[in-house]
């Protein structure tokens, strides 16, 4: 039997996709080098054990697979309900059995996975909703996806950080960084400034800098720890000081 492709053949998103599915790997390895009876240990983010972060990770696989569904056949399929809808799942998955649990989070990622696959060609540029009430076209829906388990993957708290990301993934996130730090701006915030010491570029949040600005220095993978939230490990000011937090991301 000829192995079923995707349908899609833009360059640019056949490379995101499989950057979506090396972070889907790389998730289910960390998933699968925990034990059961480790689940109900802390993650990294507050108030979540990692069973959080797993059936958060299932249930977005879901949701993003709604908006495939969307832009396939023109019917509205929100994310979610609600916000609290959103938190309900979440809080309910959390208490699953540890196989059921696993379980969800395969079989969601498994059901997302033919979606982008099956989609035709002509509705990757469908519009969709996120979750945050932004018109976006389907396509991106994979880099959605693909900041969830790279990203959650730290989350475990199973010693995988930002220094394991391919550098391409880093420089997407900064790029990221950059874009939601300027959409969220309002004129009261302070211009951000990075220097990845590992990087020819600069970055920074606004064209025009000043004496006032959040400059932080530090290799591409400790900014973009640092600017998600994760760690301020390796980042510090121009004068060598520890950097303070980052604005909030997403």
């Amino acid at each position: 039997m000829v192995a079923r492709t995707d349908n899609v053949t833009d360059p640019a998103i056949r490379d995101a996709l499989l950057l979506a599915r090396r972070g889907q790997a790389r998730w289910a390895r960390a998933l699968g080098d925990l034990r059961d009876d480790e689940l109900d240990k802390p993650s990294l983010l507050p108030g979540w054990s990692r069973r959080h972060v797993i059936a958060h990770v299932g249930f977005n696989a879901r949701a993003i697979a709604r908006l495939v569904e969307w832009a396939r056949t023109g019917e509205e399929n929100p994310m979610y309900a609600s916000p609290e809808q959103r938190g309900e799942e979440i809080d309910f998955g959390a208490t699953l059995p540890a196989d059921a649990l696993r379980n969800l989070c395969a079989h969601a990622s498994i059901h997302l996975n033919v979606e982008w696959r099956d989609l035709p060609e002509k509705d990757w540029s469908n519009i969709v909703r996120t979750a945050q009430g932004r018109l976006v076209p389907v396509s991106e829906t994979v880099w959605m996806r693909t900041r969830e388990v790279w990203i959650h993957a730290i989350d475990l708290n199973t010693g995988i950080g930002t220094d394991d990301f391919p550098d391409h993934l880093v420089d997407l996130l900064l790029d990221d960084l950059l874009a939601v730090w300027r959409r969220k701006r309002s004129d009261s915030d302070r211009n951000v400034v990075l220097h990845p010491t590992d990087r020819e570029q600069s970055y920074s949040v606004l064209e025009i800098q000043g004496p006032d600005d959040l400059v932080v220095h530090g290799t591409a993978a400790d900014i973009v720890g640092w600017g998600i939230g994760r760690t301020r490990r390796g980042v510090t000011t121009p004068d060598g000081l520890a950097a303070e937090a980052a604005p909030g991301w997403l």
